[in-house]
């Protein structure tokens, strides 16, 4: 087994991380869905189809939302040589983004 180098996280600490901040991460991604599927229930009552629905924006800002997250957090945690946190957050955040993006039409 190799060695960990001076400065470097150990795996423990970078599980630890990981798991809360896949907590966190599913907490604001469920909040998500809940928001999007009351969007899409209230444009069932207002189905005039003027404009986009609200369901659609509420898709499109998670998908942002979710993709800079993933961008931002999963980058940086690989940056400072988190690899294992850093490559759950950019599955995680990106694996929404996506989700949203490809229910946003």
């Amino acid at each position: 087994m190799g060695r960990r180098q001076a400065g470097q996280p150990s795996t423990g600490q970078q599980v630890g991380a990981g798991v809360a901040l896949v907590v966190l991460d599913l907490v604001v991604i469920v909040w998500t869905v809940y928001g999007y599927g009351v969007a899409g229930w209230a444009d069932g009552y207002e189905s005039d189809g003027a404009g986009p629905s609200s369901a659609s924006r509420v898709a499109s800002q998670a998908a942002l939302l979710f993709g800079g997250g993933a961008v931002v957090t999963g980058g940086g945690l690989l940056a400072l040589g988190w690899r294992i946190t850093g490559v759950v957050q950019l599955v995680v955040l990106g694996g929404a983004a996506l989700l949203f993006f490809s229910v946003g039409g």
